[in-house]
């Protein structure tokens, strides 16, 4: 999949998520399950990409969801969507990702992103909530919708991600 493509279908899922998704999430669950749909694309991109287009895209589309959603601070979300990225594709970088690895790191890092958001937030006194509320409320209610979204895109993005890797690599080799 080419950059001009993902980021194509990442500016989609962006838009979705702000207009669609609050339509079809059930109405007393409005306030407590919160799609990042596009977070899960940066990890994807980090496993199976690189991590510098990770950084890039994750760094990138945190501070769209900064400006566009989350007004209280503008920097969070540019941060730690893009280091989280980073981070996953330096760990990942030479191995083999199953679908259930995927999963589970899918899984990991977005309760990392949602927890430490939260520690920014009550570190500035936006928030006021204990963070065993914050978990309850809405940091696990969350997880399922983006793993299950994760698995929905998983093969179809995971075969675009390595074909444009394994392209590139042709390309270097002539």
């Amino acid at each position: 999949m080419s950059i001009n493509r993902l980021i194509g279908f990442m500016l989609l899922l962006f838009i979705v998520e702000g207009t669609i998704m609050p339509w079809v999430i059930p109405a007393g669950y409005t306030t407590r399950i919160v799609p990042h749909f596009v977070f899960v694309v940066v990890i994807f991109s980090a496993l199976y990409s690189n991590r510098h287009r990770a950084l890039f895209l994750g760094a990138g589309f945190g501070l769209l969801q900064d400006v566009a959603y989350y007004g209280h601070m503008i920097g969070p979300n540019l941060f730690f969507m893009g280091i989280l990225g980073y981070y996953t594709g330096v760990l990942f970088e030479n191995k083999r990702v199953t679908l259930l690895a995927a999963l589970s790191v899918i899984g990991i890092n977005y309760i990392l992103y949602d927890s430490m958001m939260y520690g920014i937030y009550f570190a500035f006194r936006i928030t006021n909530e204990s963070f065993a509320w914050a978990l309850m409320d809405h940091i696990l209610p969350s997880l399922f919708l983006q793993l299950a979204f994760a698995l929905l895109v998983y093969v179809p993005l995971r075969k675009h991600l390595e074909s444009a890797v394994k392209k590139k690599l042709d390309k270097d080799e002539q």
